[in-house]
């Protein structure tokens, strides 16, 4: 029987294997302080937002987007053309005028009297008028009433304060552009049910530097024709003013005719 023969480790080798020794205990000890105390692994850092960018969020909405075109439409000067669509009628053109001084002028064809009577609605040397054209003016206290109100004017008076105040109840979205229109449209509505409306309901569609390129109102639909031009110094009226009150916009209900007597 041959007996087995125990062969000498030589130096080096007996070193690596005492060097393996220490090191198993101490990597299991690290696996161990690994598992219980270290810190989770940091989360992506999201993208910056855009306020965090500097565009502040409320920027990008529907009402704010209005409100900076309103801004820059009451500052506007300018002569401008509209073609007014009206269920049941010819098209017309609407002239809007607003000179340097801050006058302005609108023109309305076949608008009053059941559309027989061409006005025009001037606001002169801080007075408001109603003119038959041609003809006479007739000065309007305050505001003109409701059956004398065409309402185009309203597009560059205190329909705008409207579009910037946010206290009023409105409701604002994008809107699809109406045909023709130029710029981007917004559609206004009421948010609140019980509240009169301060304007009309409708789309509005203005470009950046507040160009009205088209409006669906209540009494039709305007849609720009061609591009305005340069504003006059100042508005003038077209005729004399004369004591009287403004033109209704239905026409006049007939007379009575007597009946003779057999």
């Amino acid at each position: 029987m041959t007996r087995a023969t125990n062969v000498p480790l030589s130096a080096t080798t007996a070193r690596m294997f005492h060097v393996r020794l220490l090191i198993a205990p101490l990597s299991a000890a690290l696996l161990a302080l690994s598992a219980c105390g270290s810190d989770p692994v940091p989360a992506a850092t999201p993208a910056p937002s855009a306020s965090a960018q500097g565009v502040p969020a409320e920027a990008t909405q529907p009402r704010s987007k209005l409100a900076a075109r309103a801004a820059a439409a009451k500052d506007l000067r300018q002569v401008a053309f509209y073609v007014l669509k009206t269920k049941d009628r010819p098209d017309r053109t609407v002239a809007i005028t607003r000179a340097t001084d801050g006058s302005w002028r609108v023109d309305i064809p076949k608008s009053a009297h059941g559309g027989t009577i061409d006005i025009a609605i001037v606001f002169h040397q801080n007075a408001l008028y109603q003119c038959a054209l041609p003809g006479n003016c007739v000065k309007v206290d305050g505001q003109l009433p409701g059956t004398s109100d065409p309402k185009i004017s309203h597009l560059i008076t205190d329909w705008l304060a409207v579009m910037l105040d946010r206290q009023q109840a409105i409701a604002v979205s994008i809107a699809q552009p109406l045909p023709g229109a130029a710029g981007e449209c917004y559609a206004i509505e009421s948010s609140a049910v019980a509240l009169p409306m301060p304007l009309d309901a409708g789309i509005y569609c203005y470009e950046k530097d507040g160009t009205l390129t088209a409006a669906r109102l209540s009494i039709g639909t305007l849609v720009l024709a061609g591009q305005p031009g340069p504003p006059p110094p100042t508005v003038t009226l077209p005729g004399p003013v004369v004591p009287g009150a403004p033109l209704p916009l239905a026409a006049p209900a007939p007379t009575a005719s007597s009946t003779p007597v057999p």
